[in-house]
C-alpha cells in the first residue's frame, strides 16, 4: 500500500466509514449498555433495600454496573434483542458520523498542506496543536449532519417504555411534534464542545504513530495501530466525558433539561463530581474497544475501498 497513491477524501471517508461501522456493529450490545447507564435508566433506589436511613428519605439512586444493567435490559419484555433497539439507525448515525469526519478531516488537511504550507502532502509532518485543530474543524462540520440520526438512535436504545413508537419513523414524528425541527439537533452544543475528542484521538494517534515509525524505521503494524488508538481513546473520553453524559441525558426523551451545564449542574448537586463521570467505565470500554477496532481494520478496509471502487470503474 505504501506505493499506491494516497487516497482521496472521498476514498478515505468511505474507508473510515465502513471501519466504523463494522467495529460498532460487533459490539454494539455494550454501547446500548452504556447509553441506558448515562441515561440513568436502570438505577434503584438504595430505599428498596434499606428500611431506614438518610438514603431512603433522600431517594438516593444506585447506579447499577455494566453486568447489572445487561442482566436488566436482557430481562426486559423484548428479552435479548432488546440489546439491539435502535441498530439500523445507529449504524447509521455511525456510517454518515465516520464518512463526514473522515471525509472533512482529510480535505482539511490536506488544503492546510498544500494551500497554507505550500508543501507536498505525504513531506509535511504537522505539530500535535494543528493536528488537533484540524480534527476539531472537521468534528465540527459533521457533527452538524450526524446529529439528528445520532438523537433517534439514543432514544431507540434507551425505548419507549412500552408507550409510543419505538421505530425510527415513530421517533421522527415524536421529535417533530414535540419540539419541532431544533429537536433534532438537541445536544448539538456539547457535540460540538467534544469535537475535541476525535481530535485528541486522532492528534495523539497521529503523533505516536510519528515517533514509533521515527524510532523504529518500520511501517505500522495492526497490532500497534490498535495499541496506540486504544491508547488515544482512553485519553480523550477521560477528558470529555462530563459533556458525553450530558449529551446523552439532552437527547433522551422528555428531558427535563434545556442545556449541558443545567445537566451537570443539576447531577452536581445530586452526586457530586463522581456523578460526571457515570458510567465513564462503560463508556471507555466501548469507545477504546471500537477506536482500537477501527484502526486496526483501517488498512483492510482501504484495501477493500480501492477493490470497490476499482470494480465500478473509479480510480483505485
Amino acid at each position: 500500500m505504501s506505493q499506491q497513491a494516497p487516497l482521496t477524501p472521498f476514498e478515505n471517508a468511505l474507508a473510515g466509514a465502513l471501519g466504523g461501522v463494522f467495529s460498532n456493529a460487533v459490539i454494539y450490545p455494550l454501547d446500548t449498555v452504556k447509553t441506558h447507564i448515562q441515561a440513568d435508566k436502570n438505577s434503584k433506589k438504595e430505599g428498596e433495600k434499606v428500611a431506614t436511613g438518610d438514603e431512603k428519605r433522600k431517594g438516593v439512586k444506585k447506579q447499577l454496573g455494566i453486568v447489572e444493567t445487561l442482566i436488566s435490559i436482557i430481562r426486559s419484555k423484548q428479552g435479548p434483542t432488546a440489546l439491539y433497539r435502535g441498530f439500523g439507525a445507529s449504524m447509521a448515525n455511525t456510517f454518515i458520523q465516520q464518512f463526514a469526519y473522515f471525509y472533512w478531516y482529510t480535505l482539511v488537511r490536506s488544503l492546510y498542506i498544500r494551500r497554507i504550507l505550500g508543501v507536498k502532502e505525504g513531506a509535511a509532518a504537522l505539530s500535535t496543536v494543528m493536528e488537533l485543530t484540524l480534527g476539531a474543524i472537521a468534528a465540527a462540520f459533521s457533527q452538524l449532519f450526524t446529529t439528528p440520526v445520532g438523537v433517534i438512535a439514543t432514544r431507540q436504545q434507551i425505548g419507549s417504555d412500552g408507550s409510543g413508537d419505538n421505530t425510527f419513523v415513530g421517533h421522527i414524528k415524536e421529535i417533530y411534534e414535540h419540539d419541532g425541527v431544533t429537536g433534532f439537533w438537541r445536544g448539538l452544543r456539547p457535540s460540538l464542545v467534544l469535537c475535541i475528542n476525535p481530535a485528541i484521538t486522532y492528534g495523539v494517534f497521529e503523533r505516536a504513530k510519528t515517533v514509533i515509525l521515527a524510532a523504529s524505521g518500520d511501517q505500522m503494524t495492526p497490532g500497534k495501530s490498535f495499541v496506540i488508538g486504544a491508547l488515544s481513546k482512553t485519553l480523550a473520553t477521560i477528558v470529555t466525558f462530563p459533556y458525553i453524559l450530558s449529551k446523552v441525558r439532552l437527547q433522551t426523551k422528555n428531558t427535563p433539561y434545556l442545556n449541558a451545564f443545567e445537566v451537570l449542574g443539576h447531577i452536581f448537586k445530586e452526586k457530586g463530581i463522581s456523578g460526571w463521570y457515570q458510567g465513564m467505565h462503560a463508556q471507555i470500554t466501548k469507545a477504546v474497544l471500537s477506536q482500537a477496532l477501527l484502526f486496526y481494520f483501517r488498512d483492510y478496509f482501504e484495501i477493500w475501498t480501492r477493490q470497490l471502487l476499482a470494480f465500478y470503474g473509479k480510480k483505485p
